[in-house]
């Protein structure tokens, strides 16, 4: 009887250790990430900024309308993270936020704001999905990072296309600090200087006056692509900019 006292604490004990290791091993599962520098202000520091997750420097010198790294993603601890931004190669800091970020997800950080006025910047955090789109289409999404701009509605049409553009939007009414779900466009083999789709962005709800006028390239004959879209300010102009960041996450 007393040996069987003493094998049941060695059992609960080892049953507690493997509890122990499984939570340690669900934590230390990394989030994936990659950084965009929104903060059309930034520039005034003469340098780009640094961003420590949890106090370790991850991102250097990251330019307005830059992103890093420059593919893939960067891993980065799961669970609630602090995120804090630093004017590049000094200890002045530009902001600090708390975000909670998933094991094995993959996300897109955008800061957002003013740099010169810490509480207005945010950081947009958009779960990527990196999914191949179905055969014969492409996948596009956007964050609207633009604080001077308006919720927009984007268009993204064929390139040469004369039609004017009326409604459905492509994607619709994604307001400042927000980001829209993958849409998948039909893939458009025609290109013109390497380029075959034109995105039109317009203020929700009405297809003129056009904002922005870009022309994208994405996908193949043979293989689609995924593009992310992200919409700021012009450089220390509190105006939307005309060329939106464009991330080539597939293709």
């Amino acid at each position: 009887m007393s040996r069987r006292f003493k094998i049941l604490p060695l059992a609960l004990a080892l049953a507690v250790l493997s509890i122990v290791t499984a939570s340690c091993g669900s934590s230390a599962t990394p989030a994936q990430v990659r950084f965009v520098n929104a903060l059309q202000d930034t520039a005034q520091y003469g340098t780009g900024v640094d961003i420590n997750v949890n106090g370790t420097k991850e991102f250097t010198n990251v330019a307005f309308q830059g992103s890093q790294p420059s593919s893939g993603y960067t891993g980065v601890p799961s669970g609630g993270d602090t995120i804090q931004g630093f004017q590049t190669g000094s200890t002045t800091q530009i902001f600090n936020h708390n975000i909670t970020l998933n094991a094995s997800t993959q996300y897109t950080l955008v800061a957002t704001g003013f740099a010169s006025s810490s509480n207005t910047v945010v950081i947009i955090s958009a779960t990527d999905d990196n999914s191949a789109p179905a055969n014969g289409n492409e996948k596009f999404r956007l964050i609207n990072a633009s604080p001077s701009g308006p919720a927009v509605d984007i268009y993204i049409v064929p390139v040469g296309s004369i039609t004017p553009i009326a409604p459905p939007a492509t994607i619709s009414n994604v307001a400042y600090r927000s980001a829209s779900a993958y849409t998948s466009v039909a893939y458009n083999p025609n290109f013109e200087q390497g380029f075959n789709y034109t995105m039109f962005v317009t203020a929700t709800g009405t297809p003129s006056p056009i904002l922005l006028t870009q022309t994208l390239s994405a996908g193949s004959a043979s293989a689609g692509a995924i593009r992310t879209l992200v919409l700021t300010d012009q450089q220390n102009v509190d105006k939307l900019n005309q060329s939106a960041i464009v991330l080539n996450d597939l293709n």
